[in-house]
């Protein structure tokens, strides 16, 4: 398997703080990486180093490289529209613009100069249909986004994603604010996501990782401790703090 994203010798900085250090890792295409570890380990923080969404933070100085299908992604130069529309990134709560469902899932579409009514369309019904709402909701497209529930609203927020062909959906914490039945039909659907996208995921929740991811990291103050197979890491980990974590010594 290719690796889409390759990381190498990485290290970020909020003003004096380091908040990542030495971070080398590579992502395998079409398949889901979860980044797991305590509260303020650096993984939020890595997931944004992707599309580079940490340069909106004042005080920002990265070091090291990030290659996004072979491509160098830091440093000037850098078309971040381009970016941001080939890895998207959707956030811990669900962020609906206030507009309607059909004018959401276009919306990215229209940014990039889509006029064409029919292709608009288009792109609405296959991105809604990717997430399990078209059928659902092809009635309703009229409506208000915010109407909808908290998990349609997150199905929704991918689907604005998708709409514009992203090659990579980075995805943090995108279950924090649903119930188990609706995560559970949140992890079935990025498990089918993932035929055609690569999935990277920030999760506090071990079973979460456990259960659909198939590669998997553990962060520790900024440190990436380990990384390798899920069922590996989870079952044989080769580093101690590693095995804390996951048998809850800490965290």
């Amino acid at each position: 398997m290719t690796n889409i994203i390759e990381t190498a010798k990485l290290n970020l900085y909020y003003g004096t703080f380091q908040a990542l250090s030495d971070v080398t890792l590579g992502i395998e295409q079409n398949k889901i990486t979860a980044l797991i570890g305590p509260s303020g380990c650096g993984k939020s923080t890595l997931l944004r180093v992707f599309n580079r969404m940490n340069d909106l933070i004042d005080g920002v100085k990265v070091a090291g490289s990030v290659r996004v299908s072979g491509h160098e992604v830091l440093g000037p130069g850098v078309d971040l529209v381009e970016l941001r529309k080939k890895v998207g990134l959707v956030f811990q709560r669900p962020n609906p613009f206030p507009l309607s469902i059909y004018e959401n899932v276009v919306y990215g579409l229209r940014i990039h100069g889509e006029r064409n009514k029919r292709a608009l369309d288009e792109a609405a019904e296959k991105s809604l249909a990717a997430v399990l709402l078209f059928d659902g909701l092809k009635d309703k497209l009229s409506s208000a986004a915010l109407s909808l529930s908290l998990e349609q609203q997150q199905r929704l927020c991918i689907a604005r994603l998708l709409a514009v062909l992203p090659d990579v959906l980075l995805m943090d914490e995108p279950c924090s604010a649903l119930d188990p039945l609706a995560t559970m039909r949140i992890e079935e659907l990025m498990l089918e996501l993932k035929k055609s996208y690569t999935i990277v995921i920030v999760t506090h929740n071990m079973q979460q990782a456990a259960r659909i991811s198939d590669e998997c990291g553990f962060m520790l103050l900024g440190e990436l401790v380990e990384f390798g197979a899920t069922k590996q890491i989870f079952t044989t980990p080769a580093d101690r703090r590693t095995e804390g974590y996951i048998t809850g010594r800490f965290g």
